[in-house]
């Protein structure tokens, strides 16, 4: 059976897009030290190829492991594949859902991200209530 490894984005900057990432889901911003840098410069690598790719790992290997790679042009167009971040809950806050959500949403544009509209509506017999961001170079995101 197969098990998700990383999920991948191409990206302008991916160093800048792997700590705007580490940030949303509070992980550690990382970043190519030694002794694994100096592995990775010894097996031919050189600074500039460390510079193309980054990552976003949970310390503890619980949460998505994020990999960016320099992208070879622009975007263009919508993504056909988006992350849902949710809101933690803490039954200990007295804050209602759409209280906590909108304190996330603030916290992500302090970040860099960008809101591009609140979606309030029915599906069914489901209410949704969430908002659509993307990230500092354009891929979209919901919060929840």
């Amino acid at each position: 059976m197969a098990t998700l490894g990383n999920i991948t984005f191409y990206a302008d900057d991916p160093r800048m897009l792997a700590h705007f990432w580490s940030a949303v889901f509070g992980y550690p911003a990382a970043e190519w030290e030694d002794p694994l840098r100096q592995e990775l410069l010894d097996s031919g690598l050189t600074a500039d190829d460390l510079d193309r790719r980054a990552l976003a790992e949970d310390p503890e290997g619980r949460g998505p492991r994020l990999f960016f790679h320099h992208a070879d042009g622009a975007k263009t167009g919508r993504n056909r594949i988006h992350l849902d971040v949710n809101v933690p809950r803490d039954p200990g806050d007295p804050r209602s859902h759409d209280e906590i959500l909108a304190a996330e949403k603030d916290r992500l544009v302090g970040l860099g991200a960008t809101v591009v509209r609140v979606i309030d509506q029915e599906w069914g017999p489901w209410g949704e209530h969430y908002y659509q961001l993307q990230d500092p170079e354009g891929n979209e995101f919901c919060l929840q």
